[in-house]
């Protein structure tokens, strides 16, 4: 009886000389010659190592790999949802069978599947679901809005417009209470960019908000007031203390569910396969479960559970302990909940990201403290208990960090619990990271820490921030190539948070507008770009949407790149992202989308 095993034959497998294998028993040599011979005819006849012909083949293209060496070759064929082979047209011909589909690409571009690493798309989705919003420039539109809104309101229904950010308006302030009293004075309004606000007059009155206010829930917040203590209507950190009642039509789970589909759709036309949802909750979670179990998902996505940071810790624990315990946390490459997300500090378009160094004084930020430095939302004790819980427990963590104070304090919470343990292999993630220094990026290496950033801000907000910090402060703002010459894995996303349409939503989502900002780093309403040397090349914009990503989620060795034995989601281009003029970037267009092998996008 021939008895062996691999562990028998684990000195052969190595590469040592037969004659040196002493000891042999004579089943060692029958079962080494045996298997010495197997190897020779698999080497004779390779087209036998793959037993599975291709379902699709893709040749004469410019299939951009995004491997390790960014091969570009001519062919792929695709079997089922995977990479049977990416080669020359010769090689992977010899993977076809009378039943495979071939497509001629006549020499189109070819990309792995893109990735948005930071998206809020079941909330965009639904942002227009009452009514269309257009588009804001100006106070004047803004309150145009607001006035046509109040015309066909009822008297005493709640007028709400969010994230339309003052520093993207060109007047670059906030409208004022007697503004949008004016314009809608029978309603009480809302005006809301992220955390901060400003509303009317009768909003004041029915959130109880008065002289003599104060907010006493220990969460941050500040009111502004006039020289005679009164509201201005401008609340910072405070919009949970406005009472909205919204009048606004409200979506039942099966609108939820179509217009989530709508917005999915609309990300595979611009590329996108994959994406990372930054602060989803329970039901927002249960929509896309619903989908995934009826097949209806063109996207992957990647979770990051909303965790209230402002909670006690015993709460904070259980509802990590809630996503760790999820049948969710289990790997699915269709829908993973795999992390959680807090908040550590504001926003630079609210002027209250928590800084290093002082704002400054500032209209358009309505700063007048010469000492302020933004709002933390995490003491040091309670951000280290956080980060080392979820890593503790298979849970990537990730905060909304922008301010290089609040970039700082994520660094020194992480370098805390890797004095417990290693935690390098939990990818420990800092979400925006606007501002950094070159200490900053030394730490996240030796850590092993990922950054996840939006390039639309740089060309969004460039040139305001430039006015406000200066030049020299500016030095480390979203400095990608000095994060890639450092070996810290960055990806590329949005913040996308409303509006269907990958141009007119907030933040506008499409990829190729943002790798051509990394390319350029050009702010809008100037002809300065903002640190030219922080450039990217080509092949780093490429990998900034795909492998890098891929990395930020725990996957590259399932996606992100074309290679065999991954998933066969690819874009074919309408022109060469390699070498057509830099600003012909922004402009590429998607002609056909592949998620798994399967066509669900063709341009018309």
């Amino acid at each position: 009886m021939l008895r062996f095993s691999l562990f028998t034959l684990w000195p052969m497998r190595r590469g040592l000389p037969y004659q040196t294998q002493v000891g042999r028993s004579p089943e060692y040599d029958v079962a080494s010659m045996f298997l010495r011979a197997f190897i020779l005819i698999l080497s004779i006849c390779p087209v036998l190592v793959s037993a599975q012909p291709a379902d699709l083949i893709l040749h004469h293209g410019k299939i951009v790999t995004v491997d390790a060496q960014f091969h570009v070759v001519d062919s792929i064929a695709i079997a089922g949802d995977r990479i049977l082979a990416a080669g020359s047209r010769e090689e992977v011909a010899k993977l076809a069978s009378p039943k495979t589909r071939q497509i001629d690409l006549r020499g189109k571009t070819v990309l792995p599947g893109l990735t948005d690493s930071h998206s809020h798309a079941l909330d965009a989705s639904l942002y227009e679901f009452d009514h269309p919003v257009p588009e804001m420039e100006t106070i004047a539109d803004v309150l145009r809005y607001i006035h046509e809104r109040a015309a066909v309101a009822k008297e005493g229904d709640w007028i709400v417009l969010t994230q339309v950010f003052i520093t993207r308006l060109r007047d670059q302030r906030f409208p004022s209470r007697a503004e949008l009293d004016a314009a809608a004075p029978r309603n009480p309004v809302y005006f809301g960019t992220g955390p901060d606000a400003s509303v009317n007059s009768l909003a004041l009155k029915l959130s109880g908000i008065d002289k003599n206010f104060q907010i006493t829930d220990g969460k941050p917040g500040r009111i502004e007031r006039d020289a005679n203590g009164e509201p201005t209507g401008i609340l910072r950190s405070g919009s949970r203390l406005v009472k909205i009642q919204s009048g606004d039509k409200k979506p039942t789970d099966a609108d939820r569910r179509q217009r989530l589909k709508m917005m999915l759709a609309d990300y595979n036309s611009v590329g996108l396969t994959s994406l990372s949802e930054r602060d989803l909750g329970d039901e927002g979670i249960e929509i896309y479960r619903q989908l995934r179990d009826a097949g209806e998902l063109s996207c992957r996505v990647y979770v990051m559970y909303s965790v209230d940071a402002q909670m006690p810790l015993d709460q904070i624990q259980a509802r990590m302990l809630k996503a760790a315990n999820s049948p969710l946390h289990r790997y699915n490459n269709m829908l993973w909940v795999r992390g959680t997300k807090s908040y550590m500090d504001g926003g630079m378009l609210t002027g209250s990201a928590y800084m290093l160094q002082p704002w400054g004084v500032s209209k358009v930020y309505s700063i007048t403290d010469p000492a302020y430095r933004g709002m933390r939302y995490i003491e040091a004790g309670k951000l280290y208990q956080m980060q080392r819980f979820a890593l503790q427990h298979d849970l990537q963590f990730t905060a909304h960090s922008v301010g290089d104070g609040a970039v700082q304090g994520m660094i020194d919470g992480y370098s805390e619990v890797n004095n417990d343990f290693s935690i390098r292999a939990g990818r420990p993630c800092i979400t925006h990271a606007n501002f950094m220094s070159a200490e900053m990026i030394r730490k996240m290496k030796d850590l092993g820490i990922v950054l996840d950033l939006q390039p639309d801000w740089l060309w969004l907000d460039g040139a305001t921030l430039r006015k406000q910090f200066g030049d020299e402060r500016m030095t480390y703002f979203q400095p990608y190539k000095s994060l890639f010459e450092a070996g810290v894995v960055v990806g590329g996303g949005s913040d996308h948070m409303q509006k269907i349409g990958s141009l007119r939503s907030i933040n506008p989502y499409n990829p190729f507008l943002g790798m051509w900002i990394t390319l350029t780093r050009q702010p809008r309403w100037t002809d300065q770009p903002l640190h030219p040397e922080q450039r990217l090349s080509r092949e780093q914009a490429v990998r900034l949407y795909t492998i890098n990503n891929a990395y930020l989620t725990f996957e590259e060795k399932e996606k992100g790149s074309l290679e065999k034995g991954k998933l066969a989601d690819l874009i074919v281009l309408d022109r060469d992202i390699l070498t057509c003029a830099v600003d012909d970037v922004r402009n590429i267009r998607v002609e056909r989308t592949y998620l798994g092998g399967k066509l669900i996008y063709e341009r018309r």
